[in-house]
């Protein structure tokens, strides 16, 4: 029986792929022919370059900012006056470049480069089932909601029919154009509890698709496990010499010469030049350079943060640089925790002055700030957001959690996105939330909004079909550019 790779799910030990392999004696069954499956993916390709409009294909990558934990909106960079003591925020609110906007003192940096970034101040949605974390970073990161709630709020582990990362989808329709790393999610997996990166693998697309994940040795505390940073997988076993994988490479070349038709019509996929660049990822070093942090200086070290997060946004920059088509940074500390940790239910003026905001502050300005000054933002997209944002007053309870009078719990109904980059517009405000921040009142955009955003800058429709575990036809996302953001 003929079998041809597909590109939707895990490889195998020699580069193909196991459940990806269509085959096409079975498919007859169905009535399905090898033709109808390459017009399908041909479609399906077509169709993620066919959109056009404002900001369309500007982003050659992207970096996304992952602030697990859900940030106090009102507390950094939406901060209210005229409201009651149990909803004003507890630190005061500063003036930032543009005229009227203004951010809390915990911001001072990113208080004087929000200029060059659009603040999204009405990200709003309503939740399916519980308030808890993982339900709602399934959602920002696949654009779908899970179908599985504990009682306990808590979701089961990663699967292979999940929804895939929007990094996943966007390397399987745009890979790199270099041999480089394609998809890498640093410095810790997202996590609530024991659920372990749920939402942050290719899911039904397959391994293959799935981030090269760099988690460096050490605890969420340890601020220096960047310096430790080891990419020993990315170099060739002492047993296995350029040469000998190179003669490997051969295989998949002989096999095809000895089934021209095939050859033939899966030609415009270009199979040799991705085998041939992931081939050369390995041989050629360029990876293990670009995670060499000490080529940086001191200087510009520092600028960053020397801490776990300042040092990932300062790698984030490197990895676009070296041709890495998507970099996730996830903050730096499980999603329902103390110390650091953004899910402030206690503690909020302690540890968003002293420990989270300081470190947010350094690090997402120094890379908006780099990247303009080496050209490099024109073509990157950069997104900073949360899961969802935390409730207007302190002390109430919306999620089932308890909190103290000086902590906010879940509040996914308004909050923050910051948006710069590739296509975006400078310097402006999109979306204005209620005098107490509890709802939009101009332009909502929802999460889905904002992927489909994302997959529209790098020149991906939206609406391109994929094919789940079952073979089902599935959109990327179902939401709406966010047009008003993109110039």
């Amino acid at each position: 029986m003929l079998v041809i790779p597909n590109g939707y799910s895990r490889d195998t030990c020699d580069g193909l792929t196991r459940r990806e392999l269509l085959r096409v004696g079975s498919l007859s069954l169905l009535g399905l022919s090898l033709p109808t499956v390459l017009r399908w993916e041909s479609q399906a390709r077509a169709e993620s370059r066919e959109s056009g409009g404002a900001g369309f294909g500007k982003a050659k990558s992207v970096i996304l900012i992952y602030l697990q934990g859900g940030p106090s909106h009102i507390d950094l960079w939406d901060p209210k006056d005229q409201v009651p003591a149990n909803v004003k925020s507890v630190f005061k609110a500063i003036p930032t470049k543009l005229t009227g906007v203004y951010f809390t003192e915990l911001l001072p940096k990113l208080a004087q480069v929000n200029d060059k970034i659009t603040m999204i101040r009405s990200m709003s949605y309503t939740p399916v089932g519980l308030f808890n974390h993982t339900a709602a970073i399934y959602q920002i990161m696949t654009g779908y909601t899970t179908d599985k709630v504990s009682p306990s709020g808590q979701l089961e582990p990663p699967s292979p029919k999940d929804f895939p990362h929007m990094g996943s989808n966007i390397i399987r329709l745009k890979p790199p154009e270099v041999p480089m790393l394609p998809f890498v999610m640093m410095p810790r997996p997202l996590q609530e509890s024991g659920v372990v990166g749920k939402g942050g693998t290719a899911g039904f697309l397959g391994r293959a698709y799935d981030p090269y994940t760099l988690y460096p040795p050490g605890d969420d505390m340890d601020m220096n496990k960047m310096d430790r940073i080891s990419v020993d997988d990315l170099q060739l076993r002492p047993e296995v010499t350029a040469e000998r994988l190179q003669r490997r490479s051969t295989l998949r070349e002989t096999i095809a010469k000895g089934m021209p038709e095939v050859e033939k019509a899966v030609a415009k996929y270009d199979l040799d030049k991705y085998y041939g660049n992931a081939l050369g990822l390995v041989i050629s070093g360029r990876a293990r350079n670009a995670f060499d942090l000490k080529q940086e200086s001191d200087a510009t070290r520092e600028r960053y943060g020397k801490n776990t997060f300042g040092q990932s946004c300062l790698l984030a920059r490197r990895l676009i640089e070296a041709g890495t088509r998507f970099v996730q940074v996830n903050w730096p500390k499980v999603a329902n925790s103390d110390n650091h940790s953004w899910d402030v239910h206690v503690g909020l003026s302690t540890r968003m002055k002293n420990q989270a905001a300081p470190m947010l502050d350094s690090g997402l300005s120094a890379l908006i700030a780099d990247l303009d000054e080496r050209g490099l933002l024109s073509e990157t997209l950069v997104v900073a957001i949360g899961e969802f944002g935390r409730s207007p007053q302190r002390g109430v309870s919306t999620s089932g959690n308890n909190n103290s009078d000086d902590g906010r719990d879940h509040w996914p109904y308004c909050y923050t996105c910051v948006v710069a980059g590739a296509g975006v517009k400078r310097g402006i405000v999109y979306g204005k939330s209620d005098k107490t921040a509890s709802a939009p009142v101009e332009n909502p955009v929802h999460p889905c909004d904002l992927l489909a955003t994302i997959y529209h800058s790098v020149g991906i429709s939206p609406s391109t079909i994929v094919y789940n575990h079952l073979n089902q036809p599935r959109e990327l996302v179902k939401g709406e550019v966010i047009t008003g953001i993109l110039s």
